[in-house]
């Protein structure tokens, strides 16, 4: 199944859930049901906007974006980690106060909930489970949140029913709050490196240097640049000095490249004797007029 059909799943399992949980906290006067509905049609919101920003990432490139539009993708999960960053700091407010004024809680109809929110929840978490784009991989820790929290409310209630220590649903709210803070400041720090261009994660320069200059008439690699548009595709440039047929080592510096996930290329050609004018840019000449002082 597509990304974007995915990413429609949670959202209208989303959107059907928190009416329903709306309604129903509604019929059990709960106030924190009624509180929960409207964060999750929150979450729902900022899912539709996901869907359509992951919608308009698929569109082809044209004159006026082009690299294409996968960065509408990165907004997307922007978005979501923003909100799952908000709610889970509201969430933690909220579950301190609790633990100073504890509030009656209608136990049976927590349990009810709980059980149909688990449900919905746990069914969007698996359809956006293996999510390649880091928004997909937002709109899926979203749910999982939605899951966990769920959890911990059923847990949460069946042991309070019983014990009547209601400072439980406090304390197991701030575990799933700190939980999900966390990875969605791991996601924005992944997205932030895509937008200050760093070098991806996974890519070592002098690694693939050894392995380009290994290539027959390959005589030096330098001005090697690599960025990543989406966390997922890497794009490279780079000048290559050659004593050679420039088809063959073009063909065989593509087909390493590859490998590394770089499927978009921009080599320039050098003569063994040229001088090539981009030192500024270069690394590894660099270090050297560093080493050279």
């Amino acid at each position: 199944m597509k990304a974007d059909k995915k990413i429609l799943i949670a959202f209208l399992l989303n959107l059907f859930f928190s009416i329903i949980e709306f309604i129903g906290g509604i019929i059990t006067n709960s106030v924190a049901i009624i509180s929960d509905s409207i964060h999750d049609i929150g979450d729902a919101i900022s899912i539709g906007i996901s869907y359509f920003l992951e919608l308009k990432s698929n569109k082809k490139p044209d004159e006026k974006y082009t690299y294409g539009y996968v960065r509408y993708s990165l907004l997307g999960s922007i978005i979501t980690n923003l909100i799952l960053l908000i709610g889970s700091v509201f969430v933690v407010y909220n579950a301190i106060i609790r633990i100073f004024t504890p509030v009656l809680i209608n136990y049976d109809g927590m349990v009810v909930f709980a059980i149909i929110g688990f449900v919905i929840n746990f069914l969007a978490a698996y359809f956006t489970r293996d999510g390649k784009s880091l928004n997909q991989k937002a709109v899926n820790l979203h749910m999982l949140e939605d899951v966990l929290g769920w959890l911990v409310v059923l847990i949460g209630a069946i042991v309070m029913r019983f014990t009547n220590i209601v400072i439980l649903d406090s304390i197991l709210s701030i575990l799933v709050a700190l939980f999900i803070l966390i990875n969605a400041l791991k996601s924005l720090k992944k997205i932030l490196d895509i937008f200050l261009e760093k070098t991806p994660n996974n890519i070592n320069l002098d690694e693939i240097k050894k392995e380009l200059t290994k290539i027959n008439g390959v005589l030096d690699v330098h001005h090697i640049h690599i960025r990543s548009i989406d966390g997922f595709y890497n794009y490279a440039t780079m000048h290559i000095v050659v004593d050679g047929d420039y088809k063959k080592i073009k063909h065989e510096v593509k087909h390493i490249l590859e490998n590394y996930n770089i499927n978009h290329v921009t080599i320039e050609f050098e003569e063994k004797n040229e001088k090539c004018d981009n030192t500024k840019c270069d690394i590894k000449k660099e270090k050297h007029a560093h080493h050279n002082h």
